[in-house]
């Protein structure tokens, strides 16, 4: 009602069925149509159902698309059920309900995900092309800790320095460090060792390589200093830098050898050294920092009075300073983790059954790389870097 001193009864209603604020999502969208993954998924993912209203691949879109929105958890995709918008430019007929969507997951695990991930690894090996062939891989291989706060399957309690006694997962993960792109992956359950299947993680990624490459290199920290892992690396003819595990016969060769400084600060030494149970002995690069009044040793691998020690094994040569600074590049692959929890769910798990969380896992990794190939076929230069939650308020 209009008064002459302005409204005194107003009502607002969001009543169009053609308001949204996902709009500009139709930008990705025709990157999907580009890429004939609806069809792909039809053709190779689909699988008889009890409940005809949705096919497979319009399932794995409902679920691919919230997770780059930004919808973090899958009842938050009921908001979907009355946007008229996102429905007409994704070509779902309504949206699937929140148990819904649960339930596949269930059904997708047990009867079409390792289809599901060969259909993720052909698109990456033509990405690898994308816009000039790679010549060289860098795999950065890392873990993470994802804490729980229910009763999820294979949930175990582990080494948790945030959240103390709190079952988790533990996923094995492995990015390539120049395209940043998602390589390989599982989800593992909780409570056990960095370096579990780690071996059989990396055949799979070197089985992945393209022709053109020509050079392998693999990073990683110290939980993966493991002879098995280097000798997987070295039958490939592979390169290796690892963060060495300083037991005591190796801390009392590193506080001895004589360094040669770098800068002011940072001083590198090299020495043959032969591990513990290893049939033979490998290069070792030590690094040697005079740690700044506010570092505390805890943030350090190894101190020594005023001194911090870093040493890495490693197969290649080049000047030990190169080694570090070839390593100290894998900050990358913790950025990547930060990211996928922070702007993607990978902290939020849907369900309280593994296998229907390992395709989430998957289906959610997948969605990491089509936004990062996005990024680098369809966006200047300038946005190659940026991270999906800077990306979502300008484009989404």
């Amino acid at each position: 009602m209009r008064h002459r001193r302005g409204f005194r009864r107003l009502r607002v209603a969001f009543t169009g069925d053609y308001l949204t604020r996902f709009g500009d999502a139709f930008l990705l969208h025709l990157f999907v149509q580009r890429l004939r993954l609806r069809q792909r998924l039809t053709d190779e993912v689909r699988f008889p159902q009890r409940n005809n209203a949705y096919s497979s691949a319009e399932m794995l879109l409902a679920l691919l698309y919230p997770i780059v929105l930004g919808l973090e958890r899958i009842e938050t995709t009921e908001l979907l059920q009355h946007n008229g918008v996102f429905q007409t430019f994704t070509g779902l007929p309504t949206y699937p309900d929140p148990t819904s969507l649960r339930r596949f997951l269930r059904w997708f695990a047990a009867r079409r995900l390792p289809k599901f991930r060969r259909l993720h690894d052909r698109p990456l090996a033509r990405m690898c092309q994308r816009p000039q062939p790679l010549r060289r891989v860098l795999f950065d291989l890392d873990s993470t800790l994802l804490t729980l706060c229910g009763h999820q399957e294979k949930a175990r309690r582990s080494y948790n320095p945030c959240k103390r006694g709190q079952p988790s997962y533990h996923p094995l993960v492995c990015f390539e460090g120049q395209t940043r792109d998602f390589w390989h992956g599982e989800l593992r359950p909780g409570g056990i060792h960095t370096a579990t299947g780690a071996v059989w993680l990396l055949r799979a990624c070197i089985a992945k390589v393209p022709a053109t490459v020509r050079q392998i290199r693999v990073r990683a920290d110290a939980g993966f200093f493991d002879y098995k892992i280097v000798r997987t690396i070295e039958e490939h003819r592979g390169e290796f830098v690892i963060v060495a595990r300083l037991t005591l016969p190796l801390k009392r060769l590193v506080t001895g050898l004589a360094h040669t400084e770098i800068g002011r600060d940072l001083a590198v030494a090299e020495r043959r050294y032969q591990p513990h149970g290893w049939p033979q002995s490998y290069r070792f690069v030590v690094v040697h920092k005079i740690m700044p009044e506010e570092e505390s040793p805890q943030t350090t691998l190894f101190t020594s009075g005023r001194y911090s020690y870093h040493a890495f094994v490693a197969n290649f040569r080049i000047w030990p300073v190169a080694v570090y600074r070839s390593y100290n590049d894998r900050a990358a692959v913790e950025l990547i983790i930060k990211e996928l929890k922070a702007d993607y769910p990978l902290a939020k798990i849907p369900t309280a059954h593994f296998a229907a969380n390992e395709a989430y896992f998957h289906l959610l990794l997948f969605g990491y790389n089509l936004m990062n190939w996005w990024k680098r076929l369809c966006l200047p230069p300038a946005y190659h870097t940026m991270t999906l939650g800077t990306l979502r308020p300008r484009f989404f």
